[in-house]
């Protein structure tokens, strides 16, 4: 057993206690934790949206360095520095064919934390069982019990506290916009949201240079940062109407693709309001289940496209390498979103998020 820290939710909040790390089960490692991006698919489970076994640790933007590994584990070893992105089976169509966002068991192994192979590492809290594994990692922790599969070997320089964020949210953004939505030079793309999911989407979009790239928001300052990653106009939603003004910026014509990164049902429907004929929306985040996007059949049969996304319909293993490529070019300024917390600061932290005071927080251990 391993002993250290770890921000226990319980009862809707996160309580930062003493725990206990069993040795890596069968395709696991134990992986010493540098850093975690905190993403709004915690703060939905915080808030009792997503469903997760309590008490339990969540978290699913970890960085670290591998100090154990489990029986069967072959692409790793002591000492190799990792980011810690989602699990899958590697087996299934989807998984077999570059696809692992939709394997078909995403659901169990990442949210739910239920689907764990025979022998799994345990972690404890004064003997009693704390529910782990939240997208193969739970990484709210000094140390982590993860996945093999969720774990993605980066070079011994790099600097795991700026890269943390990469596992979710950027990865999410980034791939959502290059790998889906796919944009042109002729298109006009707006994007919903300027969270750190929305402004790597705006990132992605800007490189391939469309005609439009408008950001839409609620918080001037993330609307700066996103004219200063690439957007050529942004809108305020709490000040201006999003509707007349995306009508003005597209002469009528509507947006040929959309991104809403916000989970709102309302947002959403507005972006297919806004589409142009053929226009294409695309709709990401988790919002508690059940929720439904009105739709009107009619406006639909225009040729607009309704669609969702998971994880960006990416393989870590393949896009994180590119993003920290990207990083050290200075394409992608992790730093310009980040702010970072103690362990001990993580409720902070979760708060100046959903309040808009932080793109990204990283907790730093």
């Amino acid at each position: 057993m391993t002993g250290g820290r770890a921000a226990v939710l319980e009862a809707g909040e996160l309580v930062v206690s003493d725990v206990e790390f069993a040795d890596p089960g069968p395709g696991e490692v134990l992986v010493k934790l540098v850093a975690s991006g905190l993403c709004h698919t915690d703060l939905g489970v915080i808030a009792g949206g997503i469903p997760f076994p309590s008490p339990g640790i969540i978290g699913h933007e970890g960085a670290g360095v591998v100090d154990r590994v489990g029986e069967g584990v072959t692409g790793l070893v002591a000492g190799d520095k990792v980011l810690l992105s989602f699990t899958s089976c590697g087996s299934c169509p989807a998984c077999s064919s570059g696809h692992p966002a939709y394997c078909e068991t995403w659901l169990p192994r990442n949210l739910l934390g239920m689907l764990r192979p025979d022998g799994s590492g345990d972690v404890t809290r004064g003997g009693e069982h704390v529910a782990s594994h939240f997208f193969g990692q739970s990484s709210f922790a000094q140390y982590a019990i993860a996945d093999e599969r969720s774990a993605v070997k980066v070079d011994p320089e790099a600097d795991l506290t700026v890269l943390a964020p990469l596992g979710c949210g950027v990865l999410t953004g980034f791939g959502s916009m290059w790998n889906v939505l796919d944009p042109g030079e002729g298109d006009v793309v707006a994007v919903y949201g300027a969270g750190a999911v929305g402004l790597s989407a705006v990132i992605a979009a800007a490189q391939r240079r469309p005609t439009q790239l408008i950001a839409i928001d609620l918080v001037d300052e993330r609307l700066r940062l996103a004219e200063e990653l690439g957007a050529t106009a942004t809108i305020n939603a709490g000040t201006e109407n999003v509707a007349e003004r995306l009508a003005a910026l597209t002469g009528g014509g509507g947006v040929d693709l959309s991104f809403d990164t916000t989970g709102s049902p309302k947002v959403a429907r507005g972006a297919i309001d806004a589409a142009a004929v053929r226009g294409t929306v695309l709709v990401c985040g988790a919002p508690p289940p059940g929720t439904e996007i009105p739709v009107d059949i009619q406006g639909m049969l225009t040729g607009k496209v309704l669609r969702g996304v998971t994880m960006g319909d990416t393989d870590p293993a393949d896009l994180i390498p590119r993003l920290i490529a990207l990083h050290a070019e200075g394409k992608l300024p992790l730093e310009r979103l980040e702010k970072r917390y103690s362990l001990d600061e993580i409720a902070q932290a979760a708060d100046d998020m959903h309040q808009g005071r932080t793109v990204k927080p990283v907790i730093v251990f």
